[in-house]
């Protein structure tokens, strides 16, 4: 329902300082749902999807960046992870969902507008992260009446978030179309969340959330049963495109700030910076940061106009395999300083969460590998 995500006409270039703009009054410390109602208030997330009646309920890539970026700049990874997930996840599915009434379309309202926060439940408790069709949460569906039962873990904005929007099965099996997905208020009986237990990624109000016997009516139920996993396999590359983006944003800072130290760093009274060795391990790492660019320039619309999976894969691969190298030799060319408190060494442990959320790296380069005749013919110079 791409109609339910049209504002008045804006254009991308009237977008890009209003994400810096409405986050530059904001507290430092302010929580993930203080950014995003922040961002709601100023328009910034009704103009990100703000791409015509005829487009899909996915956001516009460029305007996407930007968003990120503006957000990453404010150094805090774990807010920049629960709006990620929420812009490109969480409000694609209820966009592509939402009727004209009730409870979903409600949700979807306020997400949008910043006066909600909703977390995306998908992560369960019975099954790895990655093999989501053996997820153990279950939905029971009445005629007028729902009931879940399960567990999820490692959520995103869970213990901040207003409503889950939680991946169920409605019935045994492996199947497809075994799962739906269902809009839960976190204040429900029956639904407790508690923070996980990390120092990394605190921001994004990360949570495991138990669901004993809940009780909803049949109107919480988002899309048709059977279509859960569906809806999420069409929508899942917009989100692999935004780690990507940020994945970007974020080498691109803290590349940024080792040249500055590089340069006030001295050795023999010369800066650090004019050594060969350092600048050739530096320039290789805004090679592949400029890289991962291109990449997410050339098939941004083609993942969230296409649903392009391959494509997507590409993108979450190569975030994964960028961010961890570059980041890894700017803590080191950064020497004792990148063990500062929230310096160059715990950024890249949290940016490890570029190689796992979503997909873990590796299990994801084998889409690309069954990709593989496709991909090499995109390659072609003789391509038609």
């Amino acid at each position: 329902m791409p109609e339910l995500l049209h504002a008045e006409p804006g254009t991308a270039a009237s977008h890009r300082p209003r994400a810096a703009a409405a986050l530059a009054a904001v507290p430092a410390d302010a929580t993930a749902s203080q950014v995003w109602a922040a961002l709601g208030a100023a328009g910034v997330l009704r103009d990100l999807y703000d791409r015509g009646a005829s487009r899909p309920a996915a956001p516009d890539p460029g305007r996407l960046s930007e968003l990120l970026g503006a957000v990453d700049a404010r150094g805090d990874n774990g807010i920049t992870l629960s709006v990620l997930v929420q812009a490109a996840s969480a409000l694609p599915l209820l966009a592509a969902c939402a009727p004209e009434a009730g409870p979903v379309r409600a949700a979807f309202d306020e997400t949008l507008s910043g006066t909600a926060t909703v977390a995306l439940a998908a992560t369960d408790d019975a099954a790895a992260g990655s093999d989501l069709t053996g997820l153990g949460t279950e939905v029971t569906i009445g005629p007028d009446e729902l009931v879940l039962t399960g567990g999820k873990r490692w959520i995103t904005t869970a213990w901040e978030a207003d409503r889950l929007l939680v991946l169920a099965r409605h019935r045994p099996g492996r199947h497809f179309t075994s799962f739906t997905w269902v809009l839960v208020p976190a204040t429900a009986p029956g639904v407790r969340i508690r923070p996980a237990g990390t120092d990394l990624l605190t921001g994004s109000a990360t949570g495991h959330v138990e669901f004993d016997a809940v009780r909803l009516p049949v109107d919480h139920l988002v899309g048709r049963p059977g279509r859960g996993m569906a809806a999420f396999a069409r929508h899942m590359g917009t989100e692999r495109l935004a780690g990507a983006l940020w994945a970007v944003a974020l080498t691109r800072r803290v590349l940024a700030d080792t040249k500055q130290r590089l340069t006030r760093r001295h050795i023999d009274g010369q800066p650090l910076w004019h050594n060969d060795a350092v600048r050739q391990r530096y320039a290789t790492c805004l090679v592949q940061v400029r890289q991962l660019r291109a990449l997410c320039d050339s098939l941004g619309e083609q993942v969230v106009d296409r649903h392009d999976l391959a494509a997507a894969a590409l993108l979450k691969s190569a975030a994964g395999l960028v961010a961890e190298p570059v980041l890894a030799t700017c803590a080191q060319l950064q020497g004792a300083d990148g063990f500062a408190r929230d310096g160059a060494q715990h950024i890249r442990s949290e940016a490890a969460v570029l190689g796992i959320g979503g997909g873990v790296t590796e299990l994801v380069l084998g889409t690309v590998a069954d990709n593989a005749d496709a991909l090499l013919a995109e390659l072609s110079p003789c391509r038609p």
